[in-house]
């Protein structure tokens, strides 16, 4: 049952995404994935508290707000809570290691996958 919350929210969440996309703004700064991945990091953060304030919290709601509707948002909201727990837990320097890494780690991934893809292309 719990993958049925998950892909279910998940469906949700990325239907949601692509309603976003469709607003028509053109910019070549990527606005309307900044407000996606604000939204979701926002959206994550009111669950989180919601569930962590009440005893009762379904792990089943749980699991289809969080790792399926947000996951299906967007997963730059999980980075965020991530980052945002370490920081809580005054980790400072391993949140700020997780920050710069993440978003060095993917943009290297990025850059690799292209030179790769264009190998079989």
């Amino acid at each position: 049952m719990n993958f049925f919350y998950v892909a279910l929210g998940g469906g949700i969440g990325a239907m949601l995404r692509y309603a976003i996309s469709l607003i028509p703004i053109k910019s070549q700064f990527p606005i309307l994935t900044l407000i996606t991945n604000t939204l979701g990091a926002i959206l994550i953060g009111f669950i989180v508290g919601v569930a962590s304030n009440r005893e009762n919290f379904p792990s089943s709601a749980e699991l289809f707000l969080k790792t399926g509707l947000c996951g299906g948002f967007t997963t730059f909201s999980t980075f965020s809570l991530e980052a945002y727990n370490l920081f809580e837990g005054k980790q400072y320097i391993a949140g700020g290691f997780y920050v710069v890494l993440s978003c060095m780690f993917c943009i290297l991934g990025i850059v690799c996958a292209k030179k790769l893809a264009t190998m079989f292309s």
